[in-house]
């Protein structure tokens, strides 16, 4: 396994990151633990869920499906950088009362004793904000996170799903108060969506948070999706399926295919290897459904793209460039 630090903290990560969103909706606990077991093994030991996952009625489930694994024993807790997130609302369906949602210093408390209770853990190394809070003031925000690092609940902050003005001010707030701040920023980026390169990534790097992508194949059209059409029937679904349905962005997704196909190169590996090589990426969140996907993810770590291949991949998705000359001239 390959490590490096999250941003500019001293924390020592793994180069990918395991996504546990799958676990409870789609993964039952026994594979969800099997494929934390395998993980672990492999030496990746940065797992992100988030308090909502689970989803509807199930909301929570996926981190006492953790919180279960952690039980077992084994060195599992000491040996993982755990990541969760706050924002969602967890009140249940049809209930009323408000406060259960979004970043105020009540949620964010509230929030964490309740993760921490799921997760079967006293502390959490990385909370994150689900997303921007535009009625909560950031002093109000830190207040709440620097107590709780006080506490040793939580030893990092950082963001998810903000844009690059946010991010400044998330971090210009901390330094006023002498606070840590944010330490990573968890943002959609993949070869078919680059805009995160206009202004959160130059951003974050300005800042030293580690970028974290999520969905690098960016909803499965980056892992083989036309060639699974044609050799196995196996129809796109979701956001591959509305993605494919235009007819540039499925020519496009065609040329990617042919490109990877002519240079010997797995779809998914190759979309997973290209973030590793993008400048600010921490670790690019996978989240496996089975064990054969996890060994698919792993295979990337090991992967060198060639010069060649990665102008092509360039051409094919050409990137937005960086604010303003991006869109100023």
């Amino acid at each position: 396994m390959k490590y490096t630090q999250l941003g500019r903290t001293g924390l020592k990560v793994s180069r990918l990151v395991l996504g546990t969103m799958n676990f409870g909706p789609q993964t039952d606990e026994p594979t969800s633990h099997s494929i934390l077991d395998s993980a672990l093994a492999a030496g990746l030991n940065f797992v992100d869920t988030a308090n909502v996952y689970g989803w509807g009625e199930n909301k929570g489930r996926t981190e006492e499906i953790i919180g279960t694994w952690f039980a077992q024993g084994g060195g599992r807790r000491d040996k993982t950088v755990l990541a969760t997130k706050v924002y969602g609302n967890m009140a249940g369906d049809g209930d009323p009362w408000p406060n259960y949602d979004r970043l105020s210093a009540l949620n964010i408390r509230r929030a964490v004793e309740a993760s921490l209770k799921r997760l079967q853990t006293d502390y959490i190394d990385l909370y994150q904000f689900h997303h921007v809070d535009r009625r909560t003031p950031f002093e109000e925000i830190w207040q709440a996170v620097d107590v709780l690092i006080q506490q040793g609940k939580v030893l990092y902050a950082g963001s998810s799903n903000f844009p690059g003005y946010k991010i400044a001010q998330a971090c210009e707030t901390a330094a006023r108060r002498g606070s840590v701040g944010l330490v990573s920023e968890q943002c959609l980026y993949n070869l078919a969506e680059r805009r995160a390169e206009m202004e959160v990534i130059p951003a974050a790097q300005e800042y030293g948070l580690g970028v974290i992508p999520w969905s690098p194949l960016h909803g499965g059209l980056l892992g083989g999706v036309i060639k699974k059409e044609v050799e196995g029937g196996r129809r796109a679904s979701g956001r591959s399926a509305d993605a494919l349905a235009n007819t540039a962005v499925r020519a496009q997704v065609q040329a990617y295919e042919d490109l990877l196909e002519k240079h010997g190169l797995e779809p998914g590996e190759a979309a997973l290897a290209w973030l590793l090589t993008r400048p600010g990426v921490t670790g690019p969140i996978v989240g496996p459904r089975t064990a054969e996907q996890l060994e698919s993810a792993l295979r990337a770590l090991d992967l060198e793209l060639s010069q060649e291949v990665l102008a092509g991949l360039d051409e094919i998705f050409p990137g937005p460039g960086t604010s303003p000359e991006a869109f100023a001239w």
